[in-house]
């Protein structure tokens, strides 16, 4: 996959693609990066990249010239261009496997109070990574481009994903590790016994209570198979 951000603030984003599991996967040659100054492509003296919006207004919006020219230097037939905007569709697990097969991805982050419309209509897509806003897309790219690298063949083992939150609607059940009792506090015994099936049991059951408890939005929308309603029923009567 080929990952090309389109930015004011590239420096932003060089440990980002040289470290942990995005680095590795860069080395490996999974993934290729390349950043695009934004500000490279102002044609004026001062290299101006926004100016006042028509109608007035507090703040800037980035020029459509600048950006369209670098858009332009890095798209091609197979790229899918993503803006990041406080008003674009909410981000989620599902999405991040669509963009996980496309073959390259154009992040184009905004500053100042945003993009001239017409660049926005020229992307094929809009999100936005929650319901808050930054002073810009630089960290809604990063979120979006590590969840996606972390699904591409070769990166993590499959089996690990397969368990996570949201990859089956679902919270992630609690994990523990070494030692099993620590300052008073032990790990539950189903994890000890070494009984596959109950410990299985035994997580599905805490993934849905952890689900219905922290995002009732999820639950909400889960449908529930006979063996979680029956799970589910027998942890709200011993409760």
């Amino acid at each position: 996959m080929r990952i090309s951000v389109l930015t004011l603030f590239p420096e932003q984003f060089e440990g980002f693609f040289s470290t942990s599991i995005v680095g590795r996967s860069v080395e490996r040659g999974i993934v290729s990066a390349d950043l695009v100054q934004i500000r490279d492509f102002a044609k004026d003296t001062h290299r101006h990249v926004d100016d006042t919006p028509f109608g007035g207004g507090a703040g800037m919006v980035m020029k459509c010239q600048p950006v369209f020219d670098a858009l332009q230097s890095v798209r091609t037939p197979d790229s899918r261009v993503v803006l990041l905007s406080a008003s674009g569709k909410p981000y989620t697990q599902k999405k991040a496997h669509e963009l996980a097969s496309v073959p390259h991805l154009i992040f184009l982050c905004g500053h100042y109070e945003g993009v001239d419309e017409r660049i926005a209509e020229a992307c094929d897509e809009q999100i936005s990574i929650g319901d808050y806003v930054l002073t810009g897309g630089e960290l809604g790219a990063m979120v979006i481009a590590d969840s996606v690298i972390r699904l591409l063949p070769g990166v993590i083992r499959e089996n690990s994903i397969a368990e996570e939150s949201y990859e089956n609607g679902l919270l992630e059940y609690p994990q523990y590790t070494q030692p099993a009792e620590y300052n008073g506090k032990r790990v539950p015994d189903v994890l000890l016994s070494g009984h596959h099936e109950n410990i299985r049991k035994w997580r599905l059951t805490q993934s849905l209570l952890r689900t219905r408890e922290n995002r009732p939005d999820l639950f909400a929308v889960h449908e529930l198979t006979k063996e979680e309603q029956k799970l589910l029923d027998a942890a709200d009567r011993d409760s």
